[in-house]
């Protein structure tokens, strides 16, 4: 049975508004968006056999709108990155914890997946990194009520986190062997990205500058999509290109100066930048609700349900909690809570499992493991932001106290 165009049209309108609900519940009850996003997708798709609707397959469109939310994502996060230097210390507290906890991780899923399923390292790398990534998607729009400090740290070790992670599966799908010779490509390909990104930006930026009509924040986005996947293409890490253009558009002050100067005023180049937050905050989020929601319609529940799905997944949810408790405890020396509960994976981490090529894939490893992982870990992020009261909460509670007394 086929769904009728003003059906579709009633559905997508109401996947919209019931997204807008759940950010609202999100903050209200610390519940993560993205649950209640996928647990639609699986409700979605569940009604829809009760109703004798066939089941498509919308693997092929996950994919797209995940690579479209990725640079979204990235942007998105870019844009919120101020770089001075009071935050030099803080920029390199989340880079180096973002790259060990990131490295340990990997290293140690890899090592369990090798040893668990039989399979060679290298292939088991290439499912491990996924799932060593923590998500922006996810943690970034939960951090709202956080402290300052903690928050920026948030938003700082995650995008790192991502572009990481991103760069070093690349590398391991681009070559089955690991030797210097590759790593030298690989890291002449990451020098030939940052040349590009810089020349971009400045391209970018010239353009939003000097066009004069309102429609332009959208070719905007359409030649940071296309220089993204033309990279991808030619198996660069793209991705830098559009990190490095939300660095210097919100950092143009910074960049605009000698001759480049003439390129925008300081003012112009306020009130592009606000309008451009705010378009790219409302298009990643409606990227968002809907890679979910299909992602949960993808979803096979009676994988899950695996005796060795729960154990494998269980196995690596603790391997990222005790690489981040160590490096947390004893190396950044920082406190441990709420962000050791911080570490959800989400889109990130599933756009990148669908990515790998077939000549790389391997039938032993359930697709049900990646879902538990996402849905377990953002659990973990749930009860962190649940229990976690910021100091001026906790010195009304205590006032308060106080005073019944």
């Amino acid at each position: 049975m086929a769904l009728a165009t003003h059906t579709i049209i009633i559905l997508l309108s109401g996947i919209v508004i019931l997204s807008y609900l759940f950010n609202m519940v999100s903050r209200k009850t610390k519940v993560p968006a993205v649950l209640l996003l996928i647990g639609t997708g699986i409700a979605i798709k569940y009604l829809s056999a009760y109703y004798g609707y066939v089941e498509q397959d919308v693997n092929k469109l996950v994919k797209i709108l995940g690579a479209i939310g990725l640079i979204m994502i990235v942007l998105e996060a870019a844009l919120d990155l101020d770089v001075n230097r009071k935050k030099l210390k803080l920029i390199r507290d989340s880079f180096l914890s973002a790259t060990v906890i990131f490295a340990v991780s990997a290293s140690a899923i890899a090592w369990l997946i090798s040893y668990w399923l039989g399979e060679p390292i290298h292939m088991a790398a290439v499912y491990a990194v996924p799932m060593s990534i923590i998500s922006s998607a996810i943690v970034i729009p939960s951090t709202s009520h956080l402290p300052e400090q903690k928050k920026e740290f948030i938003i700082y070790e995650s995008s790192f986190s991502d572009i990481i992670g991103i760069m070093v599966f690349n590398y391991l799908v681009m070559n089955s062997v690991l030797n210097l010779q590759s790593v030298g490509v690989f890291a002449a390909s990451v020098g030939l990205a940052i040349l590009i990104s810089v020349l971009a930006s400045f391209i970018l930026l010239y353009i939003l500058a000097k066009i004069s009509i309102d429609l332009k924040f959208f070719l905007l986005f359409a030649m940071l999509a296309l220089v993204y996947s033309a990279g991808e293409l030619i198996h660069i890490p793209a991705l830098l290109i559009v990190l490095v253009f939300g660095l210097v558009l919100n950092n143009s002050h910074l960049f605009l100066r000698g001759r480049f100067r003439s390129l925008a005023t300081h003012e112009h180049m306020e009130g592009v930048l606000s309008l451009m937050k705010s378009i790219t905050a409302e298009t990643s989020f409606l990227i968002r609700t809907f890679f979910f929601i299909l992602f949960g319609y993808s979803i096979q529940l009676s994988l899950v349900a695996e005796r060795q799905v729960i154990i494998l997944g269980t196995l690596i949810v603790l391997i990222l909690l005790g690489a981040r408790f160590l490096y947390l405890r004893f190396i950044l020396r920082s406190n441990l809570f709420p962000e050791l509960f911080l570490m959800p994976r989400g889109l990130v981490t599933i756009l990148l499992f669908y990515s790998i090529p077939a000549a790389q894939t391997t039938g032993s490893f359930s697709v049900g493991v990646l879902f538990y992982v996402v849905v377990v870990t953002s659990l973990f992020m749930m009860a962190g932001l649940l229990f976690f009261k910021p100091k001026e909460e906790q010195h009304e509670i205590v006032e308060v106290s106080g005073e019944a007394n």
